[in-house]
């Protein structure tokens, strides 16, 4: 049987410094043989089925040191494990040491002061549930599950984000633990070019194993729910006109629209359970009690299922759990869109009319509010006047069908490609090569590439949408 850890170069990690680490470890060490072993290993995308050398689950910042340190000095291979929702399996590798951050979550909050703090491998779901405590909240994943980290590092959308911004608006600071081993302090007073990178790049500069979050008003009662359109004829009149009512929309009203199959619920009619539908997503987040006034242009289009009433913050936010369950294949693609014409809708409905699966959702998101209003350089990830994004997430249970789901995923990003822009969502992304990824930050790229040389010069944390280092410097930490 072949060594359990190897280093970058294929070679066996010797057994004593092996020992000597595992036994500096408070945290929890797991190998192949190891009784939870495959469930550390295992992620949202059932697409990925990587087996790492080690699992460390470190209990605090000093065991997730000794880990990094470990890593870099035996040249060991590094990934690093939230809630385990990227799509391309960034959290899981091959051979090497997988960081898994669910021994670090826990979240204290100040309501006075209105921020929280919340260790690295918390999700959103264990986040809300604390800070509604309060009725505080900040803009955070649609699935509860979804980890804090690589939601907040991407930018952070969620279904606040035209009302609070992207979930990096209200990124106060964060503790980093970098490539060599040093936990620093990132904020917009300390290793302020380090906190600009952090908000939008990614898991590039190092493991953030603490958020500060300035928190807001929210809840604990919104307004919102499911409104369901089937598609027979007026599905393009329907998405037009809330294209045209979301585009002049204040920032209270958020929400999206998607194309899926409909669920066989109780509360939704049977002749409508099966099909291909519109379905749009309201929600309200000032006065519950206006929710349905704010929304009345949307209702009076005669949906054939309303399900909208005031509700909990903590249920919108598991609204769309059912629908996205760990376990099923994804292959995911995403667009940003300046504008969202007629002939983009129409092709977009063509696209989507034959679905190959009942699993795959297509999110129509619309941008504007808080989040537009920010300036583009303010964060590593700029788009931000784009009007519309398209988040395609196909899935499906059977690996049979891979060439065929992911074709048809591609071929709906294909069919709305005229109207995109180049930068897009890095969160949605799957392993789409180094000038995607360029693209994706366009006009900051560079500055990114310098943060990159500063704080991880080695591009020790590769596994992501990586970006890489010049090779001019060593690096220089201040």
């Amino acid at each position: 049987m072949p060594p359990a850890l190897l280093d970058r170069a294929g070679r066996p990690v010797a057994d004593a410094p092996l020992a000597e680490f595992v036994r500096g470890l408070r945290g929890a060490a797991l190998t192949p043989s190891s009784a939870g072993y495959d469930e550390a290993r295992r992620v949202f995308n059932a697409m990925v089925d990587r087996r790492p050398g080690l699992v460390v689950r470190p209990l605090d910042e000093a065991d997730l040191q000794h880990a990094v340190r470990f890593a870099s000095r035996h040249q060991v291979l590094v990934s690093v494990k939230g809630g385990g929702h990227s799509a391309p399996g960034h959290a899981v590798c091959n051979d090497g040491l997988l960081i898994d951050l669910s021994g670090m979550r826990r979240i204290v909050v100040d309501p006075k002061a209105r921020v929280a703090v919340a260790e690295g491998g918390a999700t959103w779901g264990e986040f809300d549930a604390e800070t509604q405590r309060h009725g505080l909240a900040v803009t955070g994943g649609r699935i509860r599950s979804t980890g804090i980290g690589g939601l907040t590092l991407g930018s952070g959308s969620g279904w606040l984000e035209r009302k609070l911004g992207f979930t990096v608006d209200s990124l106060l600071s964060a503790d980093v633990v970098l490539a060599n081993g040093e936990l620093v302090h990132a904020s917009a007073r300390e290793h302020e070019d380090l906190f600009w990178g952090l908000r939008g790049g990614g898991g590039n500069f190092g493991v953030v194993t603490r958020f500060e979050y300035q928190l807001h008003p929210i809840g604990p009662i919104v307004w919102g729910g499911l409104l369901v359109f089937p598609r027979d004829g007026r599905e393009g009149a329907v998405l037009r006109a809330y294209r045209d009512f979301m585009e002049a929309a204040p920032d209270e009203v958020g929400g999206a629209a998607a194309l899926a199959t409909v669920p066989p619920l109780p509360m939704i009619p049977e002749a409508v359970q099966g099909r291909p539908a519109l379905v749009i997503i309201p929600f309200y987040f000032g006065r519950p009690e206006e929710g349905a006034q704010a929304f009345e242009p949307i209702l009076r289009l005669g949906p054939a299922a309303s399900l909208v009433q005031p509700l909990p913050y903590v249920e919108a936010q598991g609204l769309l759990d059912g629908a996205n369950p760990a376990g099923l294949r994804n292959y995911w693609k995403a667009g940003t869109y300046p504008v969202l014409p007629d002939a983009a809708i129409e092709a977009l409905l063509d696209a989507t009319a034959r679905p190959v699966s009942p699993l795959t959702t297509v999110l129509v998101q619309p941008g504007g509010g808080a989040a537009a209003r920010v300036a583009d350089d303010a964060t590593a990830l700029g788009w931000r006047q784009a009007k519309w994004s398209l988040h395609v997430l196909g899935m499906w249970p059977d690996a049979a069908e891979d060439g065929a789901q992911v074709a048809w995923v591609r071929a709906v990003d294909v069919a709305l490609s005229p109207w995109a822009q180049k930068a897009t969502y890095l969160n949605y992304l799957m392993d789409e090569g180094e000038d995607r990824v360029r693209e994706s930050f366009g006009a900051h790229y560079a500055r990114m590439v310098a943060i990159k040389d500063r704080y991880d010069p080695g591009n020790f944390f590769c596994l992501n949408q990586n970006i890489k280092p010049s090779g001019r410097t060593a690096g220089v930490l201040g």
